[in-house]
């Protein structure tokens, strides 16, 4: 469809309209609007309202043709309002923003009235609009505000405390999860922490492989070794990082061999950091069996975020664990290949080649 084009309406006549409203179908919310003359309201066609006889309902272009007749807007599908799905996504954006602002949390009672819903209905919306309960958004909005403190504030202490810890106790309870190291590490640019890496080349071109003591820690891929390294540095400004070890090649070239032959895969042990959100989704990506891919909106509904397509996009462009968490094996809905942090043509040829391993396997 060319861009500032219309799509087409397939409700033209009455007889398409009535099927729409008896199906309730939402494609047609916005399209035309119907009133139902012993109630005096007017309603989206997607409205869960009791069906009406069809006698008494009459069609309308627009929300003022139907106010025009006399009928005013229905309470339960509001169609003088957004719709639904966008009222959803504004109420969820202006609670994060008050969990966001806020000095300590706001319980699950106090974030369901800010939204103007029951607590059930408001913790089944907002998971499915961010793909967190609001317990876990609010854990890493208060991570994230640590990490800003640590920057910030005189001493760790202070950052704890500024970030809405109650504690110390409780914090340094949740810490691995929060930074991936301690904190004072943290706050030194990782200081003290160690870094083992190496830079080789593959058939995608350059890759650096790095580790901490938990395991891989990334999977870099480009055209120059030196960017790099300074990618590598950039994330980890103050660690020490080791390179040309003898004994961590061995672990490069495993990692090269299984870039080349994904089949064999890769059983060395990934120390994993990001959000909870951003975990889960990788989590997803690493289900995903070689020489097949999935659409974002697909594995947005496998993480349980059905509306959160881009924030599961995001998800993968934050990755820095290539191939090993295949973000590679994500496409558009349609198909076609689309933005690859380390390049679109390494995409492709990655996908070309798990492609090609499963039909000679099929064959």
């Amino acid at each position: 469809m060319e861009p500032g084009m219309k799509p087409k309406n397939p409700y033209l006549t009455d007889n398409e309209r009535w099927a729409a409203v008896q199906a309730r179908d939402s494609a047609a919310d916005g399209l035309f609007y119907y009133s139902v003359r012993s109630t005096g309201v007017f309603c989206r066609p997607s409205c869960g309202a009791r069906p009406a006889l069809r006698e008494n309902v009459a069609f309308h272009a627009s929300i003022a043709d139907a106010e025009a007749a006399g009928f005013r807007a229905c309470k339960r599908c509001k169609p003088d309002q957004p719709p639904l799905a966008e009222r959803h996504a504004a109420m969820v954006a202006h609670v994060c923003r008050l969990i966001d602002a806020a000095e300590t949390t706001p319980d699950l009672d106090a974030l369901a009235a800010a939204g103007g819903m029951s607590r059930f209905h408001f913790h089944r919306v907002f998971k499915a609009q961010t793909g967190l309960t609001p317990k876990a958004y609010a854990a890493a909005a208060r991570a994230r505000r640590m990490q800003q403190g640590l920057a910030e504030e005189a001493s760790v202490t202070d950052a704890i405390y500024a970030a809405g810890f109650n504690s110390s106790g409780r914090f340094y309870a949740t810490t691995p999860g929060a930074l991936g190291m301690t904190p004072s590490a943290w706050r030194a640019g990782g200081r003290g922490a160690v870094i083992r890496f190496a830079i080789a080349q593959c058939s995608l071109g350059a890759i650096l492989v790095a580790s901490t003591e938990r395991g891989i820690c990334c999977i870099l891929l480009g055209d120059d070794p030196q960017a790099l390294a300074h990618d590598l540095q950039d994330r980890f400004p103050q660690a020490e990082l080791r390179g040309a070890e003898g004994e961590y090649e061995q672990v490069v070239a495993r990692v090269i061999a299984f870039v080349e032959a994904p089949q064999i895969g890769l059983d060395l042990p990934l120390d994993v950091r990001g959000t909870a959100f951003q975990q889960r989704v990788w989590q997803a990506l690493r289900e995903i069996p070689a020489g097949e891919t999935v659409s974002y909106a697909e594995l947005a509904e496998r993480v349980g975020a059905p509306n959160g397509a881009r924030a599961v996009a995001g998800a993968c462009a934050a990755n820095a664990i290539a191939v090993a968490i295949p973000c590679h094996r994500v496409v558009r809905n349609d198909g076609s290949i689309s933005g690859y942090r380390w390049g679109v043509e390494r995409k492709a040829a990655l996908l070309e080649r798990e492609a090609s391993v499963v039909d000679e396997a099929a064959a």
